[in-house]
């Protein structure tokens, strides 16, 4: 019987290296949890261009509150799956990912949903929309958000406030200059500016960036010169005009 050796040779080395391969995988994939501790957590909170309302220990609170804080639990009995399910549950996060490393350590990232505008209606809502147009309950956090006042409606405020906030928010002299919006029983819009003892008539919420460019060139060469008190109402409804009236 003749024994082909540089066959079996060949057969043998493969057998080994499919051993090995199937251990090393078995191990990376299957880390040595169950007698190591969860000895750090990290929490990241994405911002934006506004501030939002949550914080590192915001966090932690709730987690601590669902019973799923890991820090000082076996890793074996973290969930990332239970982490995540319980904090996308929070009104202010937008999603929520949590990974395990090997060495003890949870990570949790955040997106939270920025808001671009309180909302304290004549109906007597109080909340705030975000930059999709998800309303946001009220909370007790301080904010130098625009205020929306008057005829507002929760659908309004859905598909009318997430454009122009963004709008408000994205440029600098507006986003310090716009204290109020003021909404009509039409749905047009009144702007109260923190400088300037006037109200800016913006009329239907359309064109808005045109008509503040129209209302930025009026205070760069008109009421820069003729003071800001001159005028009680400025009219920016109709293109190409500006309609005042004086005080």
């Amino acid at each position: 019987m003749n024994v082909n050796w540089k066959k079996s040779f060949i057969i043998l080395i493969d057998t080994v290296l499919a051993v090995y391969l199937v251990l090393a995988i078995t191990a990376f994939n299957r880390p040595d949890e169950l007698s190591d501790v969860c000895k750090e957590v990290k929490i990241d909170i994405a911002e934006g261009e506004v501030k939002g309302f949550l914080t590192p220990d915001e966090i932690k609170h709730q987690l601590q509150h669902a019973r799923l804080y890991p820090l000082g639990d076996p890793m074996s009995q973290v969930s990332a799956r239970r982490i995540e399910e319980a904090l996308v549950k929070n009104a202010f996060v937008e999603s929520a990912q949590c990974y395990k490393t090997q060495s003890g350590r949870v990570f949790i990232k955040l997106t939270q949903r920025l808001p671009v505008a309180r909302v304290k209606a004549d109906n007597g809502d109080d909340y705030y929309v975000d930059t999709h147009g998800n309303i946001m309950p009220n909370t007790q956090h301080a904010s130098d958000l625009v205020v929306v006042t008057g005829h507002v409606t929760k659908q309004y405020a859905k598909r009318v406030l997430p454009p122009v906030g963004n709008y408000l928010i994205q440029h600098k002299i507006w986003r310090s200059q716009v204290e109020q919006l003021n909404v009509l029983s039409d749905g047009s819009l009144e702007l109260v500016p923190r400088v300037g003892d006037h109200v800016v008539y913006l009329g239907q919420p359309t064109g808005i960036a045109r008509k503040l460019e129209r209302l930025e060139k009026f205070y760069k060469y008109g009421l820069s010169k003729a003071g800001w008190n001159k005028y009680s109402y400025i009219s920016l409804e109709f293109d190409n005009q500006i309609i005042c009236k004086k005080r």
